[in-house]
């Protein structure tokens, strides 16, 4: 039952890739929704699912947020290295790394992965948990395949290169999914991972996407579309009972 919801997750990341193409022509209006979404998984899905799973506290602070904050800098000195790298090459400065816009696109992937064996792990739980999971997953999955697509564009990667990373969060569900008849993943190693992707997937939202959607076109509807994002992110985990 669990691969067969995935494919659901499967479908929905494919819309979100697919949306996310069709409005280039309201390009500040994609940046802006797609930095809502980011916001809302980070702040109200990924962190708390984090903080539930590996709350223990670590000299005073809980291992979840030290993660989610190790994310953050992880990505901004990554991003710094690779600019670093290019200007050494003859790059322009403030010329984004495609680097950076394929690393965070894994990173996308790995979460796609991991909400999967969730999906999974809640069927072997029992039916009412699998079908709660389901919805939470299938929903924001398009938020999944919006921001991957997004997200590779942004930083100058070809667009076959965004549809191969489209193509690989969209198979990632169906993986995590049938892996789970094997294994399960503990659940404090989860919590970390999810603090951790948290923190960087913050700071692309933060640092990146959102200052470019208001570069060229600081406009009320852009701000409109980054609020849309976040309450639509709320929405799902509300329908999902958290």
């Amino acid at each position: 039952m669990a691969v067969v919801v995935a494919l659901g997750a499967f479908l929905m990341t494919l819309f979100g890739g697919w949306t996310a193409q069709r409005v280039t022509d309201r390009r500040h209006l994609v940046l802006g929704l797609a930095g809502g979404l980011m916001l809302g998984v980070v702040g109200l899905d990924l962190l708390p699912e984090a903080m539930d799973a590996a709350g223990q506290k670590v000299f005073g602070v809980p291992q979840a947020l030290l993660l989610f904050v190790g994310g953050f800098l992880f990505a901004h000195v990554v991003e710094r290295l690779l600019a670093v790298r290019s200007a050494a090459h003859g790059a322009e400065a403030g010329e984004r790394t495609p680097q950076v816009g394929l690393t965070a696109a894994a990173a996308m992937v790995g979460h796609s992965l991991m909400d999967g064996i969730a999906l999974g792990a809640a069927f072997q739980v029992g039916g009412g948990m699998g079908a709660t999971v389901a919805l939470a997953v299938i929903t924001h999955d398009f938020a999944d395949g919006f921001n991957t697509y997004t997200i590779t564009s942004l930083y100058g990667n070809a667009r076959r290169k965004a549809l191969a990373m489209l193509l690989a969060d969209a198979v990632a569900p169906l993986v995590g999914a049938a892996s789970t008849l094997l294994f399960t993943l503990p659940e404090e190693l989860l919590g970390s991972y999810l603090g951790f992707f948290g923190g960087a997937l913050l700071y692309l939202a933060a640092a990146e996407i959102l200052p470019e959607a208001h570069h060229e076109h600081p406009a009320l509807t852009t701000l409109l579309c980054t609020v849309a994002g976040v309450a639509f992110i709320w929405l799902v985990v509300g329908l999902s009972g958290g």
